[in-house]
């Protein structure tokens, strides 16, 4: 079969809050072939990313994601890795090229799985789907007592594995930060694993991050994620060196394959943890997770939208019962929570799991979309080069 058509759909709630959650508003790709329907979600800027779909040629390196995409031949996995390199190849000097081809490359799986009556997880050669142990992904509370009262609230939903991040922690003095700690371990007890996201607050600055550490020790955080930008990777092994037993955790604004092996090979990351939204989508984040296994560190998906993205996400490591744990947002905002018919719930034990129907398995809401759409329009020298698509069969 061969790609048809590629629609985006950006839906965003009515007020964006100046705070850490990604779900605030999304963008949707609709991919068609063979009459089948793929879909797949971009985890970045919405409008950047439309652009970089549909914006004029520059040079040879610097085309649109579009040129690479449309009329292309789908049957095999293995066409798929070869658009992901078209397009790599073609946009290698435009900067959003990587999220913009994540949704496109999510949605390709999806399409394919569609046609082929068969899960992702299947086509990317893994025999089974192993149950996953979802950890109960938040912000931290303004303050510690707020922080405190969200750690009680994940040990009566009854979460075995929170994590905290982002807020003020990191912010401000060491001391209010070893007390939101503090009351999170205070809220969930000793038995619940805790985990700690400063969300790259300290950019490279080692000192910054060293004080943090006892507190982090002294309540058994499992890791610490994102530190620092994803690029300095000499802080993290730093970082990593001193911290132990708490593990250093990133990798969630990899773009490329070799930005997360950069990360595992040279910055002592204990978990690295993908966005198939934000490295190009389902084929680089296996290649991730198959390199991690091999090299032992622990893969984890990033995911804080959709339950579109979520099962996306929960793809690449599918096979790998040893890597059990996985991020699974709980403060999400109501497009995240509504978007598809059949979200991934929580089984009676606690544990998650990837559905057996084809492609991903997830089907958007129509409703939804369309009450959260905004109407996008680009005009160049004027022409219109792009238009908000109908939403018709969705």
């Amino acid at each position: 079969m061969k790609i048809e058509s590629v629609d985006f759909f950006y839906l965003r709630i009515p007020v964006v809050r100046d705070v850490g959650d990604g779900s605030q508003d999304a963008l949707l790709v609709r991919v068609r072939g063979g009459g089948k329907i793929g879909w797949g979600e971009c985890e970045a800027s919405p409008l950047v990313s439309i652009a970089s779909w549909c914006c004029p040629m520059s040079h040879s390196a610097c085309k649109p994601v579009k040129d690479s995409v449309l009329g292309q031949n789908l049957e095999t996995p293995q066409d798929i890795e070869r658009i992901n390199r078209l397009v790599g190849a073609n946009g290698l000097d435009l900067a959003q090229t990587a999220h913009t081809l994540s949704g496109i490359d999510i949605a390709l799986w999806d399409l394919l799985g569609q046609h082929r009556e068969e899960p992702v997880y299947r086509l990317l050669g893994a025999k089974a789907s192993h149950a996953k142990r979802p950890y109960a992904s938040q912000l931290f509370g303004d303050t510690p007592e707020a922080t405190y009262e969200k750690a009680r609230q994940s040990v009566a939903q009854n979460y075995t594995a929170v994590k905290f991040g982002w807020g003020p922690y990191g912010r401000g003095d060491v001391a209010t930060d070893a007390a939101h700690v503090r009351a999170a371990r205070e809220g969930l007890g000793h038995d619940i694993d805790l985990m700690v996201d400063a969300g790259t607050v300290w950019e490279d600055d080692v000192e910054l991050a060293i004080p943090r550490l006892a507190a982090l020790q002294e309540h058994r955080v499992l890791w610490l994620e994102e530190p620092f930008v994803g690029g300095a990777l000499q802080a993290h092994a730093e970082l990593a060196a001193k911290a132990s037993p708490v593990a250093i955790a990133g990798g969630e604004g990899a773009r490329h394959f070799d930005d997360a092996r950069n990360l595992i090979d040279h910055g002592s990351v204990g978990y690295i943890q993908i966005d198939t939204g934000r490295i190009g989508g389902i084929t680089p984040a296996r290649r991730v997770a198959k390199y991690a296994e091999a090299h032992h560190i622990r893969f984890i998906n990033h995911t804080f939208t959709t339950h579109l993205a979520l099962s996306a996400s929960l793809q690449p490591f599918a096979d790998m019962p040893e890597h059990d744990l996985c991020e699974y947002p709980v403060e999400a905002s109501d497009i995240a929570q509504r978007l598809v018919h059949d979200p991934i719930h929580r089984a009676a034990d606690g544990t998650v799991q990837l559905p057996e129907r084809p492609g991903l398995g997830m089907v958007p809401d129509a409703q939804v979309i369309n009450q959260y759409l905004l109407d996008v329009q680009i005009h160049v020298g004027g022409d219109t080069i792009y238009s908000t698509p109908t939403l018709d069969d969705a």
